[in-house]
């Protein structure tokens, strides 16, 4: 067989739909190439001009083999006479070479987006036996494939995060093959930070000393991003202003890799504090009254974004994420201003547009945009607003995780394609949902499989609250983006499984699975914020029912934390453990309000037993 057809051959039999297939293994199989054995350990091979992003993310695996074999393999720029790992883009040095040597295939990986391929490679060079290769069709695909290396080699995407051990291990080989894990299917992936005060404001001033993220914060959230295979993100934005905080944070996205936007209310690459600081020097936030200030202080944002790959989010909406023009009609119904507003934003979009081409010197197509269809926009798109083709339309869901609308088959035509805004956390009325993780693991998968199946393709951004303790919905909802299909009914928890398998290890991973899956049903109920003594029937034992099952899950949580070695605790505790004791109380806690009101009425003097409950599970 010829050596092409071979490759071919191997590349086929090793693609995953999802993920690339398990080709690390910790004992010595036949033809395997030895990573780390012997206490020895081999060297990574990096061209120096590469970009700074592949750079640290080579750094990081440093960290990482450090973490599970206790010692770091050397950086070199130049060949040496030994095997090593040979790490790189797309037509820089030393990838260049081996396609020029026939020892990769250039087709795998050109005209491909943020792809990369692994393999090991015999005399890559002269004096050198053996290589693994990790190639990338750009930078990020080039740091996806450094990053597979690490999570193959044990380390969690949230090993920072969520505090999950790794485990330690004396010797690493490469299976003979060719593994990727293809292109991602949603063009832009990642996560909003928002709502984050008070608890990401607070943890940020103790552990960084600081009263904002700075770019030491978001380096850590953008590594994360990129192990979770994401390259989008929307910054915090309550009281915190990512590009006037810090001027580090910009260049640190830029480097990292990873794409800036604002969020739906923040046109032209700038955050609402900025506004907000100098409310007195700018005066009303209101383009019919005050055009000349905002199209200022739209330009001074395009200006800062030129030269970056920040998504321009065009529109406008009200001060401080309301709706333009005074108080948003009752589910989102017509209320006067609508036609006068749709003028002025359109009026808003020409001027936008234009100041994008005397900042960029190109015409506005060429600069990638999106406008948010969300709340009161969308009744503004269905009373016929719209923008220019090549503008992303980002669609919503209804801030509950079901989505509002999907385009339609005309619709779909639209040159610059669909995006979707989903929240798993969530401030404003009836009630905030921002305490703990209440999205069911199927009705995300089945929303996000249905606004896929709409053409809904360039953009996916989840409002992910603080982070914490979202680590779940967020690492579907990235899975997901990368691939959508991956995953069905009858086979979805098996997601769930290898997520629990990845923090907490293969014996436990089917009771935490169970775990994890029920109390997320079982949350996806009624949020927290929304539950009062009124929300289950008594009469009947509904309510005895549900918060019994509370206890019950409790229980078994509790048995399996403490059936865990001690390294793995305040992972489980702080996913699992802590939620379900949580919810449990609350539930006790409204339970006895409940009985308390009843045997109130009946002039009961136990009564007075569940009125000291109550007190208990506030206290």
């Amino acid at each position: 067989m010829k050596i092409h057809s071979l490759i071919c051959f191997l590349f086929i039999v090793c693609l995953d739909t999802f993920s690339a297939n398990r080709f690390v293994v910790f004992e010595k199989e036949s033809n395997a190439f030895s990573l780390v054995s012997d206490n020895k350990i081999i060297n990574i091979l990096i061209d120096k001009e590469d970009q700074r992003g592949i750079h640290i993310a080579v750094d990081n695996l440093c960290e990482d083999f450090s973490q599970v074999f206790g010692m770091e393999p050397q950086l070199t720029t130049e060949i040496s006479d030994e095997n090593c790992i040979i790490v790189g883009s797309l037509n820089l040095k030393y990838i260049k070479q081996l396609i020029q040597k026939e020892k990769l295939e250039k087709k795998q990986l050109q005209g491909k987006n943020e792809k990369y391929i692994i393999t090991t490679v015999d005399a890559p060079f002269n004096g050198v036996k053996k290589a693994l290769v990790i190639a990338g069709s750009d930078r990020r695909g080039t740091i996806y494939g450094i990053y597979e290396l690490s999570k193959q080699l044990g380390v969690s995407p949230w090993y920072w995060w969520m505090d999950v051990p790794v485990v330690k291990r004396a010797e690493a080989y490469i299976l003979p093959g060719i593994y990727t894990d293809g292109e991602p299917a949603v063009k832009y992936r990642g996560i909003f930070l928002n709502d984050e005060a008070p608890c990401l404001t607070s943890w940020v001033k103790q552990y960084y000393g600081t009263d904002f993220g700075d770019h030491r914060f978001y380096a850590r959230v953008f590594e994360l991003i990129l192990r979770l295979r994401g390259n989008f993100m929307w910054p915090a934005m309550w009281g915190w202003s990512f590009y006037a905080d810090d001027p580090e944070n910009s260049k640190t996205a830029h480097e990292m890799g990873i794409i800036m936007g604002t969020s739906h209310h923040e046109p032209m690459a700038r955050n609402h504090q900025e506004w907000v600081r100098k409310r007195s020097e700018y005066g009303a936030w209101d383009y019919a009254s005050n055009q000349q200030v905002i199209d200022r202080f739209f330009r001074e944002g395009m200006e800062r974004a030129a030269d970056t790959e920040d998504l321009i989010t065009i529109g406008m909406r009200g001060d401080g994420d309301t709706p333009m023009g005074g108080k948003e009609g009752e589910d989102d119904k017509y209320v006067p201003r609508d036609e006068e507003n749709m003028r002025l934003m359109e009026k808003i979009f020409r001027n936008q547009r234009r100041i994008i081409k005397e900042v960029t010197g190109k015409a506005p197509e060429k600069r990638p945009q999106v406008w948010a269809i969300y709340k009161e926009v969308q009744r503004y798109y269905d009373m016929g607003l719209r923008v220019p083709d090549d503008v992303i339309m980002l669609l919503s869901d209804d801030n509950w995780g079901d989505v509002r609308r999907l385009p339609d088959a005309k619709e779909r035509k639209h040159s610059g394609g669909w995006g979707m805004y989903y929240h798993v956390d969530y401030v404003g009325a009836p009630r905030n949902s921002k305490w703990l993780n209440v999205t069911p693991i199927q009705n995300m998968w089945e929303q996000l499989q249905l606004t896929y199946s709409y053409g809904v393709d360039k953009l996916w951004i989840l409002n992910v609250g603080d982070l914490k303790p979202m680590e779940y919905p967020i690492t579907l909802f990235m899975n997901m983006a990368w691939n959508p299909e991956r995953y069905a009914a009858g086979n979805l928890l098996e997601h769930t499984r290898a997520f629990c398998a990845q923090q907490f290890g293969e014996e436990q991973a089917d009771e935490a699975m169970r775990i994890l899956n029920l109390y997320c049903k079982y949350n996806g109920r009624v949020t927290p914020e929304m539950l009062d003594k009124d929300t289950y029937h008594l009469a009947s034992g509904e309510w005895r029912q549900v918060a019994d099952e509370y206890v019950k899950l409790e229980a078994e949580a509790l048995r399996q934390y403490l059936k865990l070695e001690a390294a793995y605790r305040d992972a489980y505790r702080q996913l699992i453990l802590f939620p379900v004791q949580a919810m449990a109380n609350l539930y006790e806690m409204y339970y006895a309000q409940a009985m308390n009101h009843k045997l109130y009425q009946e002039n009961n003097p136990q009564a007075n037993e569940w009125a000291d409950k109550v007190e208990k599970a506030f206290r």
